[in-house]
């Protein structure tokens, strides 16, 4: 199983953060991984995210899990499991005053060993993602 995460404390409440990772015509504004993102991120709902990693593919993913303001689970993948990519984002309010979140996404399945070998590197993705996020919580 391949494995990305990343994780910040930001100084700002969780529904500002939210805020800001459900609003999908917005991210490019802050979000420096993200190319756009076609659709509404709501629950169920289909969306499709273009990345700086792969500029010339679009991912299309559904939004399978949204819990205000702490959890969303976007997913993506192949019949019969044979692939999958599951990113979850998590918001964790802290008791001395920031927002903990979290994000990670994970790739399995029988084919995952060979699919993976042809996805980028996602670290920097998901560190560029997060200090955006970050900044763009933290000036609101």
């Amino acid at each position: 199983m391949t494995r990305y995460a990343v994780t910040r404390e930001i100084h700002a409440k969780p529904e500002v953060i939210w805020e800001l990772l459900t609003d999908a015509p917005n991210y490019p504004n802050w979000n420096p991984a993200v190319l756009g993102i076609e659709g509404r991120i709501a629950p169920g709902e289909r969306i499709e995210l273009t990345s700086v990693v792969n500029p010339k593919r679009s991912f299309k993913l559904e939004v399978t899990e949204f819990s205000p303001p702490h959890t969303m689970v976007w997913a993506d993948g192949m019949p019969l499991g044979l692939f999958k990519g599951v990113r979850t984002y998590r918001l964790a309010p802290q008791v001395d005053g920031p927002t903990t979140f979290s994000m990670e996404e994970e790739f399995s399945g029988l084919l995952e060993p060979i699919i993976s070998m042809s996805i980028p590197d996602m670290t920097e993705s998901f560190e560029l993602f997060a200090d955006g996020l970050k900044r763009a919580a933290e000036s609101t």
